[in-house]
């Protein structure tokens, strides 16, 4: 039986600022990660996270230019923290992350690895980035995938409905968090 974890990413304070469309994306999140620590499922949160000066940053990387050049995502600083309303609690493991997918730059790997977690849970902020990113690194990991459609959020919805109606399901199970809920009650 697989051993799953529910991945939340870059639900950060500025990200939710920008991509936050009014839908009450944040308190189905929050009944998704209840849910999941209900059923005993790992939630791991995973932020995007620059040091100080940006020594990770090549100009040649436009999107982490543009980032850098926004002045966002510097370690420590509040824009960068976990939005409040989907906060870890005390006991669950954050990873930073230098890039898009979720393992760039990050310990995630070992994490699971360590964990025995064989199957990942996507939800996050962006679809277009953070979720597909780091769905394709883990599909060439070998990861069973379920990505759950109203769990994630991005500023363009017509990219989020091509990337969750017609590109995720050809390589993950998709469904809305609702549904997910159901799958793991306990029965």
């Amino acid at each position: 039986m697989a051993k799953s974890a529910l991945l939340v990413m870059d639900v950060q304070r500025d990200i939710v600022a920008v991509a936050d469309d009014g839908s009450g994306y944040l308190p189905r999140l929050r009944r998704a990660i209840d849910g999941a620590r209900a059923a005993g499922i790992p939630v791991i949160y995973v932020v995007i996270g620059l040091r100080p000066g940006d020594p990770e940053v090549s100009p040649r990387n436009k999107v982490m230019a543009n980032i850098v050049k926004a002045g966002l995502f510097t370690e420590g600083q509040a824009g960068t923290e976990i939005h409040d309303d989907v906060a870890p609690r005390q006991g669950d493991v954050v990873v930073t992350k230098r890039r898009g997918s979720a393992f760039s730059g990050s310990d995630l790997d070992l994490v699971l690895r360590a964990r025995d977690i064989d199957s990942l849970v996507l939800t996050g902020i962006a679809t277009s980035a953070v979720v597909l990113s780091t769905l394709w690194r883990a599909i060439d990991l070998d990861f069973g995938l379920t990505v759950l459609a109203d769990g994630c959020l991005d500023t363009d919805p017509e990219v989020h409905t091509m990337l969750t109606e017609k590109l995720f399901p050809q390589w993950a199970d998709v469904l809305t968090v609702d549904d997910w809920l159901k799958a793991i009650a306990p029965r």
